[in-house]
């Protein structure tokens, strides 16, 4: 039974999108559009999941949300061609890590950063939100500096930290060394999987398909 993914145009579900075609497997996009008003999206996902966020995925009767949860599942059911288990116990606990930081830590301080920016709140951006952008951001540059992927080899950990690293490298939001996250994103870039996702949508502006 192929996986059904709800996606919102030029958000995290992209990341979703790109592993199912990496993992060659077969799926359906629904498609949505944000709300003008509230940049969330729609409110007949709800009818789907009490969330009613993306990204979401169906299978076999299962409703899924939480891009981590989506990525562990997909990664864990589907091993046949493509093979994304963790080699090894350090290699499992990585991936582990690098999916909880890139949403609970990585992804949350760009939302903070952009909600924060809207409200022109300068001196809370100084004092509080670029400090943490800077600890966070430096501390995936020293480690893609040392390593060519986050896990071992290329893995559900490289996936979910795509679209963090994206936004970042576009809008240059504080000002630290990106050579490590820049060598790791021409990387990811020329995949033949992640070209195909993109095909696949009719934006993602963070790498320029407006």
């Amino acid at each position: 039974m192929s996986v059904t993914v709800y996606h919102l145009n030029n958000s995290r579900s992209q990341r979703i999108i790109w592993l199912l075609q990496h993992l060659q497997v077969d799926y359906v996009i629904k498609a949505y559009d944000m709300d003008t008003l509230t940049r969330r999206a729609p409110v007949e996902l709800k009818q789907i999941h009490p969330l009613g966020r993306c990204p979401m995925i169906s299978h076999n009767g299962r409703v899924i949300v939480e891009t981590g949860a989506i990525i562990e599942y997909l990664v864990e059911t589907f091993t046949d061609p493509i093979n994304l288990l963790p080699k090894s116990l350090d290699d499992k606990l990585q991936v582990r890590f690098w999916l909880h930081f890139a949403e609970g830590s990585a992804m949350t301080d760009i939302v903070i950063h952009a909600n924060t920016a809207n409200m022109e709140r300068e001196e809370l951006l100084k004092t509080k939100v670029y400090p943490r952008l800077i600890n966070i951001f430096g501390f995936i540059e020293q480690h893609l500096k040392e390593h060519e992927w986050f896990a071992g080899e290329f893995s559900g950990a490289d996936i979910a930290m795509s679209m963090p690293i994206e936004i970042f490298l576009m809008k240059r939001i504080v000002d630290i060394d990106t050579k490590g996250m820049e060598r790791w994103a021409n990387q990811i870039h020329q995949m033949p999987s992640y070209q195909q996702a993109l095909s696949k949508v009719e934006k993602y502006v963070y790498v320029g398909k407006n």
